[in-house]
């Protein structure tokens, strides 16, 4: 097993599909396809492509630290009591454990996640 891991971004097998958790739903009705890429540390850390159609929706990390870079696609993420931040293809950012807030899907939105935990 290599310690070194390619991370492809269109990955040639099936995503799992889902939607949003009715409890989790704000706006439209987006739908998620997930390629896991790998796993570690007994499934504590995992990697993989994700991607999201227009919608919006809550995002609550709880004891989870995630990692996103943008691959392509807008979406806006607003820290509950705080300030939309936008986000584009090219760009990174951290969800901390703890994070509470919205995700809105503007334009259909891939990215590469990392996350620790939970």
């Amino acid at each position: 097993m290599s310690l070194l891991k390619t991370i492809d971004t269109n990955p040639q097998f099936s995503p799992r599909d889902s939607k949003a958790l009715p409890e989790r739903l704000i706006a439209g009705d987006p739908s998620f396809k997930t390629w896991a890429l790998d796993e570690a540390k007994d499934g504590l850390v995992k990697s993989g492509v994700w991607e999201a159609t227009p919608g919006e929706t809550r995002s609550i990390k709880g004891e989870t630290l995630e990692f996103c870079h943008i691959l392509s696609g807008v979406v806006d993420i607003t820290p509950e009591g705080g300030e939309p931040v936008r986000y584009k293809a090219g760009d990174s950012f951290l969800m901390k454990p703890g994070f509470v807030g919205t995700w809105k899907t503007i334009e259909t939105v891939r990215k590469i996640y990392l996350t620790v935990g939970g």
